[in-house]
């Protein structure tokens, strides 16, 4: 064998027995000397340095190194005996118990959170021992929006899994503004993002900006460069591309130390062009992983920050600031979408670098919701074009349009725990989202009576000039919540879709000689249709029974005048479908946009008639919830007021057909 061979192989022994034992080091304080082996070695095999090392090799490495750490291990409480039936479960539960809680690389109990391992990710005792102090050992998490656009159901779950999680586990969480993008940050998304994550139901123990740590970023900038691990660039926006791409070395990497640290702070400055330089950092080109070949870590944008001003004209990039931010903020779990999954490599190798904790990161599934438009950029395309109202629009499923819609928080957190927590990329039916509102609502809304499409009812043989009132339950089942009193007169209206000229046995309506029931009300027959000149129906002449004699075949809701010449209360009622035809894909192919929309998505109902309970202003309050019996429930819009009601269809009941 020649000298330089041996030497290489003496230079793998070496690090082999290095990376065990920095591995073993950060789990020693659990280890006694009853302590299986094997899931240890399991975790050795998955260190990055040591996946191509052969097994037999790595795992005479490892019995070495653990026989002395063994040896000088405290002995294992010692239990008291137990009967031989239960000690065979007990050691059964045991097991289970040690595959749950084993110490994972960085020192710490395994939870719910496992995603891949890299040794880049162990903390030492020392960075353990100071984030301890700082938390005090609970856990903490961040939920970090990028205040450029509205929060939509994506982000709910992803609120309900990191405030939810710290919530469980007796720990914090920051609300933390991703704010490193000046140009596209508006105060109205920083504005609804708090409004929304409150609503909600989540309490932040702490509202914070990334921008808030600009300066200790600076100084880490400062200390990679000083450590050969950051260069000043001044390729174009392609050339770094088409490195990364090609795995090829920027002609600038090699700059000294000096000049760098020279051009950074003319960077800084404002000395060069926006787009002439960027500050990269400097890891590996030849890496498989994209992210890893030289980040971009600072860039330069000459546009005021509107939390900070124009104090800075640079500003780090995600990859740079996402990692420091969390350390500095001493965040346990660091709980992201999948799409991130390819920066775990470079968030740990910054941390790393600049031997700073390293919080746990685990990537988890996007919420795909089918026929949901999540795009900001395309929910800005529709509202320019008149085609939505904005981003608050009841059939785009942002936050404040689901809000808009009549969506409870209780409802949208019911729907995120039961889709879960998943690493696996799924797609959810907007129905079950859709059942998630209706049982939140069936127990908590008072019902009430809408006639959407009123049709003309003259009862011949009731008096012109008398109204009596009617008892109606405010909800069927809980009578403590009262009743509600409907006036009854000689004129009344049901829903045109209640009356058909042609009767048959599937049908539960009104039609010619035919007899309904009004809902909490008496019976009526149709006797004569009153025809328009032009054929369409005018009204119908009834006759009413006072004594309800008969049980009708379907019963039908109902307004009536609560005065000779004055009608029910006029509102406006909008129904909503999805924005998209069954099928589409509005996430995927941009030009298919316009051409599936649903043009049913929305039917409005200008002359609609609505119970009296609405003369209270109380009960027409912005959001307040109701079931419009037999048609859905429905939600008091943002846009109405006292005089002019709007009312918005959030979901249709479970049965939509006529009650029996």
């Amino acid at each position: 064998m020649s000298e330089d061979a041996t030497n290489t192989l003496l230079a793998s022994a070496e690090q082999i027995s290095a990376s065990i034992a920095n591995y073993l080091d950060s789990i020693k304080s659990t280890i006694t000397k009853s302590t299986k082996s094997g899931p240890f070695f399991g975790k050795v095999r998955l260190i990055e340095q040591l996946k191509s090392v052969d097994p037999k090799v790595l795992k005479d490495a490892f019995e070495t190194q653990w026989k002395s750490l063994i040896s000088n291990a405290p002995e294992a409480d010692k239990e008291p005996k137990k009967e031989k039936k239960e000690k065979k479960e007990t050691k059964k539960e045991a097991e289970k118990k040690e595959t749950e809680t084993e110490e994972s690389a960085e020192g710490e109990k395994k939870d719910r959170f496992e995603a891949r391992f890299l040794e880049s990710a162990v903390n030492s005792e020392a960075l353990l021992e100071q984030h301890k102090e700082a938390t005090g050992g609970k856990v903490r998490t961040r939920f970090p929006p990028e205040p450029n656009g509205f929060l939509h159901i994506g982000h709910a779950k992803a609120m309900n899994l990191s405030f939810g999680y710290a919530q469980e586990e007796g720990g914090d969480t920051y609300l933390r503004y991703d704010d490193t993008n000046p140009e596209k940050e508006e105060q109205i998304y920083f504005d609804s993002i708090k409004e929304m994550v409150l609503w909600l139901g989540f309490t932040p123990k702490w509202v914070t900006y990334t921008s808030d740590y600009f300066d200790q970023m600076y100084e880490c900038a400062i200390k990679l460069i000083k450590k050969g691990l950051a260069y000043m660039d001044f390729s174009t926006k392609e050339a770094i591309k088409a490195q990364r791409d090609n795995r090829t070395d920027s002609p600038y990497r090699n700059t000294s130390v000096e000049e760098n640290l020279k051009l950074f702070e003319h960077m800084r400055r404002g000395y060069f062009e926006e787009g002439k330089a960027v500050l990269r950092v400097k890891i590996d080109m030849q890496h498989d992983n994209p992210n890893m070949r030289d980040f971009i870590a600072y860039r330069i944008k000459y546009a005021p920050h509107p939390h900070v001003g124009d104090k800075w004209c640079i500003y780090p990039s995600y990859d740079f600031s996402h990692c420091l931010v969390d350390s500095m903020e001493n965040i346990t779990h660091s709980l992201c979408t999948l799409e991130f999954e390819i920066r775990r490599d470079s968030y740990y190798w910054l941390l790393q670098a600049l031997d700073m904790y390293r919080p746990k990161v685990y990537e988890f599934s996007r919420l795909n919701v089918t026929g949901a438009l999540l795009s900001k950029r395309k929910i800005l395309a529709l509202k320019n074009k008149n085609v939505i109202r904005g981003f608050d629009d009841p059939r785009v499923m942002t936050l404040a349009g689901l809000r808009r819609r009549g969506y409870t928080p209780e409802a949208i957190r019911s729907f995120c725990k039961d889709v879960g927590v998943t690493r696996n990329a799924n797609q959810i039916p907007n129905e079950r989202l859709e059942q998630s509102l209706r049982t939140d609502l069936d127990g908590k809304v008072d019902r009430a009576f809408c006639v959407t499409d009123p049709l003309r009812i003259e009862l011949i043989n009731y008096p012109a000039d008398k109204v009596e009132s009617l008892p109606a339950p405010n909800h069927p089942v809980h009578a403590d919540r009262g009743t509600r009193m409907l006036p009854f007169s000689k004129i009344l209206y049901i829903e045109k879709s209640d009356f058909r000229l042609q009767d048959d046995k599937t049908y539960y309506g009104l039609a010619p000689n035919k007899e309904v029931g009004l809902r909490f009300g008496y019976n009526i027959t149709c006797k004569e249709v009153v025809n328009k000149p032009d054929g369409s129906i005018s009204h119908l002449l009834c006759e009413v029974d006072l004594t309800k004699s008969r049980k009708p075949k379907g019963h039908i809701h109902w307004l009536a005048q609560p005065r000779p010449g004055v009608d029910p209360i006029k509102c406006k009622v909008f129904f909503y479908d999805d924005l998209f035809v069954k099928g589409a894909n509005p996430e995927g192919d941009s030009g298919a946009l316009e051409s599936s929309l649903n043009p049913d998505s929305l039917v409005e109902y200008p002359n609609a008639f609505v119970d009296p309970i609405f003369h209270d202003a109380e009960k027409s309050k912005v959001f307040e919830k109701y079931q419009f019996e037999r048609l859905g429930y429905f939600v008091v819009d943002s846009d109405s007021k006292q005089g002019d009601l709007i009312f918005n269809r959030s979901v249709s009941l479970k049965v939509d057909k006529l009650l029996k």
